[in-house]
């Protein structure tokens, strides 16, 4: 009898510290619960994604800031549009299409357990999202370079990484300052992309204006205004004159060709002082991040140290 006492004694004890464990790992089960305020409204998540698939460029950035590694971008079919900085730092993915038109088939595929979306391009097809996998939804086009910032560590929040985002984010704002402080530029600057089918200033509204505010860059754009992108005739470019003007051509032969054609093209600041730059687009306007910002940085110091 004693002995069988004892092992009810025994038992009771493995059934209270084993309900003690469980009780505790419910509660760190819930500690870990994040909730982030995305495009959408409130985005929960209670687990680390292991598996996750990004629709636009500025996202694949964030993730290699923190050295996450998607599963699956859209990358416009083509895997050298994500520049080699960030590149260099995650694994090969699996493209799921085009950033505009990213396929459901392909990202279902992948099975992922989380789904990054950009509020202007994906808001339609939001809900075919949510049915393959918890999706948050996040400005990304037309996003200005602090917005940028601030998405970046909602993604962090979301993929269990939002200390090492922040370290990443201060170290970030860090370099950015150096890099101000290296530059003592009197001229203006402005980066505009140029097609066949015209040319785009970019604003400090824009993403790549505003890094180059955050560098201490001044605009050439005689008034201000909220909107990112500015179509441009050649007689506003006349009328902006920066003296740095930095093109990413998405073609060749461009509008800038035509306009070279005109006896007053000789009349532009950048023209005259042979500052008519071409950069790279994929660099200046498609990619867009931390990552993003410092090379466009240190491509500005390059272009300013040949002159």
């Amino acid at each position: 009898m004693k002995n069988n006492s004892r092992l009810l004694s025994l038992n009771g004890l493995v059934v209270i510290f084993a309900s003690l464990f469980f009780s505790l790992l419910s509660f760190s089960s819930s500690a870990s619960s994040r909730v982030i305020q995305d495009e959408q409204g409130q985005f929960e998540i209670a687990t680390t994604p292991q598996r996750i698939v990004v629709l636009e460029f500025s996202f694949v950035d964030a993730l290699a800031a923190v050295g996450v590694s998607p599963v699956g971008v859209a990358d416009d079919n083509d895997a050298s549009r994500v520049i080699p900085a960030v590149r260099e730092l995650i694994q090969p993915w699996k493209s799921v299409g085009m950033r505009s038109q990213p396929s459901l088939e392909a990202i279902a595929v992948l099975k992922p357990d989380l789904i990054i979306a950009d509020a202007e391009r994906h808001r339609t097809v939001y809900q075919d999202l949510q049915r393959i996998a918890p999706t948050l939804l996040l400005k990304s086009r037309g996003e200005t370079y602090q917005e940028n910032l601030k998405s970046a560590l909602k993604i962090g929040i979301a993929v269990d990484r939002q200390s090492e985002m922040e370290q990443r984010i201060q170290q970030h704002q860090q370099a950015m300052a150096d890099f101000k402080s290296h530059f003592s530029l009197k001229e203006t600057i402005q980066f505009a992309v140029v097609s066949d089918k015209g040319m785009w200033l970019h604003s400090p509204a824009s993403y790549a204006g505003g890094v180059l505010t955050a560098l201490g860059i001044a605009s050439p754009l005689v008034a201000s205004t909220e909107k990112a992108y500015l179509p441009t005739s050649f007689e506003l470019l006349l009328k902006t004159n920066p003296d740095w003007l930095l093109l990413g051509a998405y073609s060749h032969p461009n509008i800038v060709d035509d306009w070279q054609k005109n006896s007053l093209f000789n009349a532009l600041t950048s023209e005259k002082k042979k500052q008519l730059i071409e950069v790279s687009p994929e660099l200046w306007s498609l990619n867009r991040g931390m990552l993003a910002a410092e090379q466009i940085a240190r491509n500005l110091e390059q272009i300013l140290d040949r002159s």
